[in-house]
């Protein structure tokens, strides 16, 4: 199992923790910004960590917990997907169609299915339960949340309802619109994430 230190040397390695005046998916203001897809550029290094994440998810909820992986797109379609191998399961993604998540491609789930829902950062939980609601749709089971890191500021678990596991808590601070630090207002903002994209879908 690797330690929060051996974790967060990877993202470090990879230059996945970004700093300047960041909008996040969420649409909160921060000065860090973790770039997953930095991580999860080498392929090496998303099976470790991936497979530290199966190794933390099998202990938790045992074997045989789940029959299918889905993750928000972008950011979660590599991570669902490595993961999803590490744990000998199926992997799809859904994605925002008019600003709601659809499942396209020809993906599909069917009803009592168990379902690992799986992203890259949480940091409100927002896409996470949006996700929740379209497996909801199905009549499936969400079995838990899994994410390389949380950098929420609250209860993970109590925010989503279900099992949750990271491999890694971030206290990073995050601000309104309303609340911005001075010494943010002097840098100008960029919105990394992919929420933002109007057209990624088509």
């Amino acid at each position: 199992m690797l330690t929060e230190n051996e974790i967060l040397a990877e993202f470090t390695a990879a230059q996945a923790i970004l700093k300047g005046h960041f909008i996040l998916s969420s649409g909160l203001h921060s000065n860090t910004y973790m770039q997953c897809a930095r991580v999860l550029m080498d392929p090496l290094r998303a099976e470790k960590l991936c497979a530290a994440l199966a190794q933390k998810l099998i202990q938790k909820l045992g074997t045989n917990f789940a029959d299918i992986v889905i993750s928000p797109a972008m950011g979660g379609v590599i991570i669902g997907y490595e993961l999803a191998r590490q744990l000998g399961l199926p992997s799809i993604f859904c994605e925002r169609v008019d600003g709601k998540f659809q499942l396209r491609r020809g993906f599909n789930l069917t009803r009592e299915q168990r379902v690992l829902v799986v992203e890259d950062v949480i940091t409100t939980g927002k896409s996470s339960l949006e996700t929740f609601n379209l497996v909801n749709s199905f009549g499936c089971k969400i079995i838990g949340e899994a994410a390389l890191i949380d950098r929420s500021q609250d209860n993970l678990e109590q925010i989503l309802g279900v099992s949750t596991t990271t491999l890694l808590k971030l206290d990073i601070k995050t601000f309104s619109k309303d609340n911005i630090p001075e010494e943010l207002k002097n840098i100008e903002a960029i919105k990394p994430g992919s929420r933002f994209l109007t057209n990624f879908s088509r």
